[in-house]
């Protein structure tokens, strides 16, 4: 599945776009941006994979707004213009489309995205790298190094992770499995207690009936867990 949003000054323009990505099976429509300034404070909050664009637009055009990202979702061009198509392609767009899009247009677009997004997926996998005190993982199109000693917790999403730290203001975001985040964080240190979350065990703070207080966070565990996590806190298995 790709998080995507639709920028566009025009109401019925992002109407059609909406509704072209609904019918996409693996497209999932975050949010409908009116400008791109709309659209840069959802890529500051959100895992973006592909951005729908007009290029006129007022204020900023979106051949200057995709041209500011540094680590740039994949991008398809939608305007009435033929004339930068040029323009589009130096930016590494992955379509251009001139309105009016015919649904099968639009769908080959979506598509070659797809395909795209499958294959920067499969490199990112390959480059994970792990070590006893670090990992490496994907985030907002860059590789992050994340020290082990610096994880409070681990939280799960249906196609993200969380990975919440010391050092970091907000929560990083990646594309992962929590299955897969135990493979990578080291297993004696980190503990899953609970099918969304897991957590580092060097981090608990105290127990109280169902909950840990890992930092500031209160985090439920399971009774299914609690055998695993009577592995770090033996005394656990009486609460």
């Amino acid at each position: 599945m790709m998080n995507c949003i639709a920028i566009d000054d025009e109401p019925l323009a992002l109407d059609l776009l909406e509704d072209n990505i609904k019918r996409i099976p693996f497209l999932r429509l975050l949010k409908r941006c009116n400008n791109a300034f709309e659209a840069t404070e959802v890529l500051m909050k959100e895992q973006i994979d592909l951005v729908f664009v007009d290029i006129q637009m007022p204020g900023i055009t979106g051949l200057q707004f995709i041209s500011t990202l540094q680590n740039k979702p994949l991008v398809i061009f939608v305007t009435a213009y033929k004339n930068f198509a040029v323009d589009g392609f130096e930016l590494d767009a992955v379509d251009y489309l001139v309105k009016p899009v015919s649904f099968e247009r639009f769908v080959k677009a979506s598509n070659k995205a797809f395909e795209m997004f499958e294959m920067r997926q499969k490199m990112t996998e390959s480059r994970i790298e792990k070590s006893p005190d670090h990992a490496f993982v994907y985030s907002e199109y860059s590789l992050v190094r994340i020290n082990f000693n610096e994880i409070t917790h681990v939280e799960g999403l249906k196609d993200y992770v969380k990975i919440h730290m010391t050092s970091q203001p907000r929560p990083l975001l990646t594309r992962q499995s929590l299955k897969g985040m135990e493979g990578i964080l080291p297993g004696n240190q980190f503990v899953r207690i609970h099918k969304s979350f897991i957590v580092n065990t060097q981090k608990i703070n105290a127990v109280r009936r169902n909950l840990l207080q890992v930092g500031t966070f209160e985090i439920p565990f399971s009774d299914s867990y609690k055998e695993e996590l009577g592995r770090f806190l033996p005394d656990i298995r009486g609460i």
